[in-house]
């Protein structure tokens, strides 16, 4: 799986950004309950998660300041 880029979380409406980030709070949750349960077979899976939950976190923030930010990374 490849990293998701912030240049897709750019891509999203205002709805979507916050279904996202909803989903992977969630994603993050999950992954959480199975590393105390002992089901965790991925556990690369926390860094990629908070990550993505970080970039469009930073998006959801830049809309509400309104910046804009046209570089694509």
């Amino acid at each position: 799986m490849a990293f998701p880029k912030v240049a897709d979380a750019r891509k999203l409406n205002d709805e979507e950004l916050a279904q996202e980030i909803v989903n992977a709070k969630k994603k993050l949750f999950q992954l959480r309950l199975e590393q105390t349960t002992g089901r965790l077979e991925t556990p690369h899976q926390f860094k990629h998660t908070k990550r993505w939950i970080a970039q469009l976190l930073t998006v959801q923030g830049e809309r509400q300041r309104g910046v804009s930010n046209t570089t694509q990374a």
